[in-house]
């Protein structure tokens, strides 16, 4: 009984959250453009609203894996503290890599930046973009080793 209600409304909720990202995707496209910026540019008039719903999406995503993750650490914290403490090393873990990520990052300013992107071109934010950057390269090549060592170890298992 209670999995079909979460399957209702998960799936309520992943048709309400893909018809309106449409809908936006579909006015952005093809809901015309403003005045040029410069030249021949154009700004599609509803590119506000669509990153607001993205920023939006984002915010529920992060809350709700902090929610998630937080109720999962203390349930189970009561079955098996020694395996809820491995999953704070994980939170550690990835702090870590984004620490490493952040110094190995450069903040050499880049040539060529418009003026209103000049704000942006400072040491800091080109350090936090590196770092994100590094930490999806790693984060990536962990996920494709840890999928080729799970096949691995299937197959020797067997």
């Amino acid at each position: 009984m209670a999995v079909t209600k979460i399957r209702k409304i998960s799936s309520w909720t992943l048709l309400v959250v893909s018809i309106i990202s449409i809908a936006l995707l579909a006015l952005f496209y093809f809901g015309g453009n403003g005045e040029p910026l410069r030249g021949e540019l154009t700004n599609p008039l509803y590119t506000g609203e669509l990153l607001i719903w993205s920023y939006v999406l984002l915010a529920i995503c992060a809350i709700s894996m902090l929610l998630f993750g937080i109720t999962q650490f203390f349930n189970k914290f009561k079955a098996s503290p020694k395996g809820a403490l491995m999953s704070l090393g994980v939170f550690a873990g990835f702090a870590i890599l984004l620490v490493i990520a952040y110094s190995v990052g450069q903040g050499v300013p880049l040539p060529g930046i418009n003026a209103d992107s000049q704000k942006y071109n400072v040491e800091v934010w080109l350090k936090i973009t590196d770092m994100w950057l590094y930490a999806m390269y790693i984060l990536l090549i962990l996920a494709v080793v840890a999928m080729v060592w799970g096949s691995v170890k299937k197959i020797l298992s067997k």
